[in-house]
């Protein structure tokens, strides 16, 4: 069978077609904007639904004026801190954590990893979301971590570790 005349499509060839990573696709489908059917460990998706995502019929690469202009934006960040106590990191996780889950007005929920080593006395905090609500997170943890706050106190923490 010819490419145009294929019924099933892997995340793949969806991505290429459309110009997006991969994982952005397999976000879709997770997400639900795209409907997939799995096949073993595989997504395949549909003609129909490739088109009703796009809301064009599929005819091999479109054209650039047929490109739908309703963009995605997602922002990844990792925000590494240095010299914090255990205590201390499981809070702002805690918090980070519950401020990604609290009420948005987008439809599009921050996803977060947090990852705290105590040898180091290092927190790293994988942000994945739109901009704006990456942003106003970025802006909660600098409020918490910067100067003059004492929510997150580093100091008594290294007797702990010992």
């Amino acid at each position: 069978m010819e490419s145009g005349e294929r019924e099933l499509y892997s995340v793949g060839e969806v991505a290429e077609r459309l110009g997006l990573h991969v994982r952005t696709v397999r976000n879709y489908v997770r997400d639900g904007r795209l409907k997939a059917v799995r096949i073993g460990k595989q997504y395949r998706i549909s003609r129909a639904d490739f088109e009703a995502l796009t809301s064009l019929p599929e005819t091999g690469e479109p054209a650039a004026a047929d490109i739908p202009r309703v963009r995605h934006v997602e922002v990844s960040s990792i925000v590494q801190i240095d010299s914090v106590g255990p205590e201390s990191a499981s809070r702002l996780s805690t918090l980070v954590t519950a401020s990604a889950q609290s009420v948005r007005d987008t439809a599009d929920s921050l996803r977060i990893q947090v990852v705290y080593d105590s040898e180091r006395a290092r927190m790293k905090i994988v942000i994945l979301g739109g901009a704006a609500d990456t942003a106003a997170l970025l802006n909660l943890i600098d409020g918490v971590l910067g100067p003059g706050n004492d929510l997150l106190p580093t100091e008594g923490w290294e007797t702990d570790r010992a």
